[in-house]
């Protein structure tokens, strides 16, 4: 099968919205079990309603760990100012 055949057959595989420890999301089939350290986020449907979904959700692409220390990182810069 060439490429544009495969491009062409439209993907009726149901997907899963996973989501790790760090908030970051993705998809995986629907049938799989999420891989491990990540946990389904509650969304099920074709990849492109499951990427819609990730796009209205995951606002900031930071990793929580990230965030978390940028907030007190800024916690302890506004302390310092008062």
């Amino acid at each position: 099968m060439s490429m544009d055949e495969m491009d062409e057959q439209e993907d009726t595989t149901i997907y899963k919205v996973v989501v790790n420890q760090e908030e970051q999301y993705s998809i995986w089939p629907a049938k799989r079990e999420p891989p491990l350290g990540w946990r389904e986020a509650g969304k099920q449907g074709y990849k492109q309603e499951c990427l819609d979904y990730i796009e209205e959700v995951w606002t900031d692409m930071r990793p929580l760990s990230l965030r978390k220390k940028m907030e007190e990182e800024a916690r302890q810069r506004s302390q310092e100012g008062n």
